[in-house]
């Protein structure tokens, strides 16, 4: 054997063993994350929105903070006449606009190096035999190891195309010791029944342990920050249950409308699109058991139990709502109603405001209702978890001396000012004994000088490390599934959702859904 061949097969065999340390991290330093090892990808949809505006971005900054190899190819696949000078270029704008870290101008030609661009439609068989041989080649020039993911920025309906392309071209099945991997965009079906189909189709060419089901939800640090509050504070694990908490609000808000996503939008709403995967994907991080590690086996274990247990309260007249925005003030703006922007249907039943009551069916949760909203044109932007304390069983203190004063919280904010707040009550200075809500604010900005990686950094790292704590499994998607469904199949007798000006917080009888017990949305 000659000795570049046995370089070669010793080269191969490094790379192969994944994932990497860090070689510029201390033995005893555990704070720099895992390199990706020797790999590539593959993106389909390339010049569509989200590569354009996330997902180069997230490529880029990984480069610069040394966390993919030093010869990462990266592939474009699409419709444009392009040259490789073409998706550079391309690139480069995506990168300068939207970039986290400082553009470098070494950092950023050792990356366009490896880029290449292959045209294609998704049924185009010479396209995708271009598509191989290509990887083929950089698999040698490049040093990838035959380890490419393949990241489905498309929807789904042009799934079954590329998965049978990637299996009849062979780009789906590695050989010796390589990895391939799929990483898939939601919406993950419309229904329980579609989801389980593509489920099905995705498994038919990659097996489930490949497949990275994308909620860039659950690559946020205050959403990984759940896991640690919960189970690093003995604080709080023996409050975590049903003798002290009243309810929990879960609650994604925006005061932005549509903007130009009509045709996406309409037949989706409000519910498809954020409650099933990003809001019960909250809902099982909060309410699951500790796991025996954090593991992806353990941490998806829990969740999943967590779903079976979970259900929809009914009646869902009373327990649900949802509504679509007309004109109104957002802020200082004055601005169209839903049915009055351009591309959409005036007769539409698609909501934009989707608000439920679910319960766990487990002894920490009995008793506990989840309230889950979300919304478009609200009162403000925020995502946030707030748990809500029973009053204490015992008050000494006089009536009018906690006039002031509410029921405890712990509320976490996702966005956009991550972090913590606790809300209980205080003595007011004085003479007197009066009871009085003060606030505990924790913020991550403030706390920390370390600048959180965007979303997007940590999940595409993750896929290429074989890191899959942070991405629903095909179970975890059919059972968020299964617990909506049934509010969907309602709404769909119902007819025309109940508006609610702009720049409010939704319809009248998502107030009424809590007034019934006593209970008030909180107000961010």
């Amino acid at each position: 054997m000659s000795e570049s061949v046995s370089n070669q097969s010793d080269t191969e065999a490094k790379f192969s063993s994944a994932p990497w340390e860090n070689p510029l991290r201390d033995a005893g330093d555990k704070r720099l994350p895992l390199i990706a090892g020797p790999s590539g990808m593959v993106i389909f949809g390339v010049t569509g929105d989200l590569a354009k505006k996330k997902l180069l971005p997230a490529i880029y900054d990984l480069a610069s903070r040394g966390l993919l190899p030093a010869g990462f190819p990266l592939v474009g696949y699409g419709r444009r006449d392009w040259s490789k000078q073409d998706f550079e270029q391309y690139v480069l704008e995506a990168v300068k606009a939207g970039a986290r870290t400082e553009f470098r101008e070494n950092v950023w030609q050792r990356l366009a190096e490896g880029m290449h661009f292959v045209k294609g439609n998704f049924d185009d068989d010479a396209a995708f035999d271009a598509l191989a041989a290509q990887l083929k080649e950089l698999d040698a020039s490049r040093g990838t190891a035959g380890n490419w993911a393949f990241y489905l920025s498309v929807p789904p309906d042009y799934f079954s195309d590329v998965c049978h392309q990637l299996q009849r071209s062979g780009m789906a099945h590695a050989q010796g010791h390589a990895w391939r991997r799929v990483i898939v965009e939601k919406p993950f079906g419309n229904d329980q029944q579609t989801a389980r189909e593509l489920n099905r189709l995705i498994n038919s060419v990659f097996p489930e342990k490949s497949v990275f089901r994308i909620d860039h939800y659950l690559g946020k640090e205050t959403v990984q920050n759940i896991m640690a509050l919960r189970f690093a504070n003995q604080l709080f694990d023996p409050l975590w249950n049903s003798h002290y908490i009243d309810h929990v609000q879960i609650t994604m808000a925006e005061d932005i409308g549509l903007g130009g996503r009509a045709g996406y939008y309409d037949g989706i709403g409000a519910a498809r699109d954020v409650i099933q995967n990003h809001l019960i994907q909250l809902l099982a991080l909060v309410a699951m058991e500790e796991p025996i590690d954090f593991t992806p086996e353990q941490l998806q274990a829990e969740k999943i139990k967590v779903l079976r247990a979970t259900s929809p309260v009914e009646p869902f007249a009373k327990t649900t709502a949802r509504g679509q925005y007309a004109s109104g003030w957002q802020g200082s703006e004055y601005v169209q109603g839903l049915r009055e922007e351009e591309g959409f249907d005036p007769n539409s039943t698609t909501e934009t405001y989707a608000a439920c009551t679910l319960q766990i069916n487990s002894r920490r949760w009995a008793g506990v209702p989840f309230y889950l909203r979300t919304g478009k044109r609200l009162g403000r932007r925020v995502t946030e978890i707030a748990l809500v304390f029973k009053d204490a069983p015992h008050q000494p203190f006089s009536e009018g001396s906690r006039h002031a004063q509410g029921q405890n919280v712990v509320v976490i904010r996702v966005q956009p000012d991550e972090g913590m707040l606790m809300r209980f009550g205080s003595k007011v200075p004085g003479s007197g004994m009066e009871v009085r809500d003060v606030n505990m604010d924790f913020s991550y900005s403030e706390a920390f000088t370390e600048e959180s990686p965007e979303a997007y950094e940590r999940l595409i790292l993750d896929a290429l490390l074989d890191e899959a704590s942070l991405f629903p499994t095909n179970e975890e998607v059919e059972l968020s599934w299964k617990i909506l469904d049934p509010i969907l199949e309602y709404w769909a007798q119902r007819g025309q959702p109940e508006e609610y000006p702009a720049g409010t917080w939704g319809p009248e009888s998502a107030d009424r859904m809590l007034a019934r017990h006593n209970r008030a949305w909180r107000r961010p």
